[in-house]
């Protein structure tokens, strides 16, 4: 039996939940990323009035453009960062010397950063 097993198995949980956190986020980027595109789309067509295309191009503007590619970019950030510490743990699991733990956690910045991002698209979504 492996040495250690329930702090490895405990350890590739972790690391499991990052990677799914990951790929929610990146798949809520593609979905704002698609809808924005379907708001141009329809700001672009011919039908509905002034008003109507003017409240389209609002809701499409210069913030709309860009939400997603945030959004892709920090679910891709955040695999990245799970990896490095994922790999960095299993060696530091492994190594027979003590380890004193960091002042500042990756998740807590991971985190921060995302409900930023939520909060961010949620208060142009609510003002504009």
């Amino acid at each position: 039996m492996i040495q250690g097993y329930s702090d490895h198995a405990a350890n590739e949980r972790t690391f499991l939940s990052w990677v799914r956190t990951g790929i929610a986020v990146i798949a809520f980027g593609f979905v704002i990323e698609k809808f924005n595109l379907f708001v141009t789309m329809m700001a672009n067509s011919a039908e509905g009035g002034v008003l109507h295309r003017l409240m389209l191009e609002k809701l499409a503007g210069s913030f709309g453009r860009y939400d997603g590619l945030a959004f892709i970019f920090s679910g891709v950030g955040i695999i990245v960062l799970a990896t490095a510490r994922f790999v960095r743990t299993t060696q530091r699991l492994d190594d027979p010397e003590e380890h004193l733990a960091k002042s500042v956690r990756a998740e807590l910045v991971l985190a921060a950063v995302l409900v930023l991002l939520i909060a961010s698209y949620s208060v142009y979504l609510a003002f504009d």
